[in-house]
């Protein structure tokens, strides 16, 4: 199976309207179709979400439950994959399989797999330490005991890789309401947020879906290796950590990114490992190039092979 296949095309539609560089990365293009990988995650959640209605004592050994995570260590690795409600479930799968189709063809599987992996297990563990923080905090026994588990850290990072990706791809949130997939991480977590003092209970999300963003914002900022390019990671100022929020926000959010990024980065900044077209100027219009294929592309617009030899019309 060719993981870089999916590449050609976005690639071939670039340089045929005559607007890729040398040097830019190849354009990115939205996917049409599900992937065998989704398909298969999909089974597993879904197998996960019946496993626990015929076997209700499995949770014990599947999700975390902070006052049996020690002995049961691996439930930080596996509770990422278990969905508690059929609600969850549904929406899970269909989360992975419509934001999957748009990035696996680009980073192909074993990066996709290694993503999902990589963001679900440090959710886990994350999710394990808040909640003994909010227990010492409050004193409260509950959040100790009470199962947490779910695909929703994943998804939050499907988020922010669209954001990368394909920025101002819109997505659809109601029925004639699109929002961009540039502040789809944003509205997440704001959404969230509202949410966890109208129901008490969803506040066992929240760190989840903030763990999952700045996790796969880390990941993808400094530590991937690009599938485009082969080199590591993503400096551009439209993948900036205060590219996150809006421009409004910046006065907050510029101090506690460079905070984060001395504590954290300081031995993998991008310019240290930076991209060839490292240049803003460049980097947005490497951006822009692969905006408007999108738009030819969604427009159903057909480039004209000019290599073709013309036929002269017959009298």
């Amino acid at each position: 199976m060719m993981e870089s296949q999916p590449l050609q095309n976005p690639t071939a539609t670039a340089a045929a309207a005559g607007e890729e560089q040398p040097g830019a990365p190849p354009a990115v293009v939205p996917g049409k179709e599900f992937t065998r990988t989704c398909k298969g995650l999909v089974v597993v959640l879904i197998g996960g979400y019946v496993l626990l209605q015929l076997l209700p004592s499995s949770l014990n050994y599947l999700a975390i439950i902070p006052s049996k995570t020690i002995p049961y260590v691996w439930t930080v690795f596996t509770a990422g994959y278990i969905e508690q409600v059929l609600p969850g479930a549904i929406g899970s799968s269909l989360g992975l399989l419509f934001c999957g189709k748009d990035i696996e063809p680009v980073w192909g599987r074993k990066e996709f797999l290694k993503f999902i992996i990589l963001v679900n297990s440090i959710c886990g563990v994350l999710a394990f330490c808040f909640a003994i923080g909010l227990y010492y905090v409050t004193g409260k026994e509950s959040f100790l005991v009470t199962p947490l588990s779910g695909f929703h850290g994943c998804l939050a990072g499907f988020l922010v890789a669209l954001k990368q990706l394909l920025p101002n791809l819109e997505l659809p949130m109601c029925f004639f309401w699109k929002i961009k997939a540039k502040w789809m991480p944003f509205f997440v977590v704001c959404f969230s947020s509202i949410m966890a003092f109208i129901v008490p209970d969803s506040i066992n999300f929240l760190p989840t879906l903030v763990a999952g963003m700045y996790v796969s914002w880390l990941y993808l900022r400094y530590f991937q290796r690009n599938p485009l390019t082969g080199l590591k990671g993503d400096p551009s100022d439209d993948f900036s950590f205060p590219s996150l929020f809006p421009a409004a926000m910046r006065p907050v959010t510029d101090p506690v990114a460079n905070l984060f990024d001395r504590i954290l980065c300081a031995r993998s900044r991008p310019s240290e490992v930076a991209l060839p077209v490292s240049d803003p100027t460049k980097a947005s219009r490497r951006r822009e190039r692969g905006e408007r294929v999108l738009e030819e592309r969604l427009a159903g617009d057909h480039v004209v092979d000019t290599e073709a030899p013309a036929h002269p019309a017959e009298d």
